[in-house]
């Protein structure tokens, strides 16, 4: 019940959806430079580069791809995007260096981008992966909602691929259970210290990122959207999240084995490292999830009409996010077993963290003690 009516509603996906990309009036006259850092990521940065110089603003988009030390082409890929798309003036490709000492991979190319990009003095910053395919409109959709309503940081969190059995099983789930753990009303609101965004894609104003102490001030952080985030509203910036309609991911997730992998890559930095924090998640999952089918096992009907009520509400909560990725609502009825999976995953992260190995993403090892 606390999850369903007390949770700032972050379930309810219809009021979560991003601004329609034809109210874009307020966007006139306003600059944008996207940065995308991109480390071997050749089959889809041309997709993803293509899509931004395509985007419809009065003063043309600018994008900056810092190729992060790839050896698949990717750079090469970007500027035939540029070409294709007769913007070739319009993309510029970095060849990033090896990270400094105290840096993430990718918030150190990211700075990298970040210098050039405010060398041109733009109104927008956009931040941006390398896999995100924009719809038409979307940037200026963004910044016009930014305008509109003040907002500093304005993050979406874009559609990911259900193309997969697991993406389908999973996929729901992790945007669900990323929304339970940073409700975009409590981020919207100035009265909640809670604070998060989606590293796919977040319009900043490059004096709010100022504020914030720039991307110095988490250079170290794995979870990089989110620190963002909370950096730029304690800061005294006002940030907001949302679904995308259709802008979305080109990332496929082709096993399950792929999917914990991502999930366990960072699982136990959220946790800050604290095994008391671990055990505590385990039992909430565990009471929140399990319990409630397990319970349809037992012998007194009480019992069993209980977890019977608890089940259902969990499948009505869960069941809008199903809908939104157009998934089989059937689907919803396996979030018990979903959330022993994103248990399972988060314990193989702190065994990883504990054994020295950490979370590894493109070769680079992450989150090692």
């Amino acid at each position: 019940m606390y999850l369903l009516l007390a949770r700032g509603f972050f379930w309810r996906v219809s009021r979560l959806l991003g601004p329609q990309s034809s109210a874009v009036a307020a966007a006139a006259g306003r600059s944008v430079i996207a940065v995308v850092p991109a480390r071997n990521e050749a089959d889809g940065i041309g997709r993803a580069a293509g899509s931004l110089l395509a985007q419809t603003l009065a003063a043309p988009i600018h994008v900056i791809v810092i190729d992060d030390g790839s050896t698949d082409g990717t750079a090469a890929e970007a500027r035939k995007a540029g070409e294709a798309a007769g913007a070739g003036g319009r993309l510029t490709v970095l060849h990033g260096t090896s990270p400094a000492p105290g840096w993430t991979g990718k918030l150190w190319a990211m700075s990298q981008g970040v210098a050039a990009a405010l060398a041109r003095n733009p109104d927008f910053l956009l931040l941006t992966d390398a896999d995100i395919e924009y719809a038409p409109g979307e940037v200026a959709a963004l910044i016009a909602k930014a305008e509109a309503e003040h907002l500093d940081l304005v993050s979406l969190m874009v559609r990911l691929s259900t193309a997969t059995l697991a993406e389908r099983c999973l996929i729901p789930a992790f945007v669900f259970f990323f929304l339970k753990l940073y409700p975009p009303a409590w981020i919207a609101s100035p009265r909640s210290q809670v604070a998060g965004a989606a590293g796919g894609c977040m319009l900043i104003r490059p004096k709010a990122l100022a504020r914030a102490g720039g991307l110095t001030a988490i250079r170290g952080c794995i979870i990089d959207d989110c620190a963002l985030a909370h950096a730029v509203k304690s800061s005294g910036g006002r940030i907001w999240l949302g679904l995308a309609r259709r802008t979305r991911s080109l990332r496929v997730y082709g096993s399950f084995a792929e999917i914990g992998a991502m999930i366990s890559r960072t699982a136990f930095n959220q946790l800050r490292h604290s095994y008391l924090l671990l055990a505590a998640t385990l039992f909430g999952l565990f009471a929140v999830y399990l319990a409630p089918p397990l319970l349809l096992l037992a012998r007194d009907p009480a019992m069993m009409g209980l977890g019977a009520l608890a089940w259902l509400l969990m499948t009505a909560c869960y069941l809008p996010m199903v809908r939104f990725y157009g998934v089989r609502s059937a689907y919803a009825l396996l979030l018990p077993a979903v959330a022993l999976f994103y248990a399972a995953a988060t314990v193989h992260s702190a065994a990883q963290y504990a054994a020295g190995q950490g979370g590894k993403w493109k070769g680079r090892a992450q989150d090692v003690r």
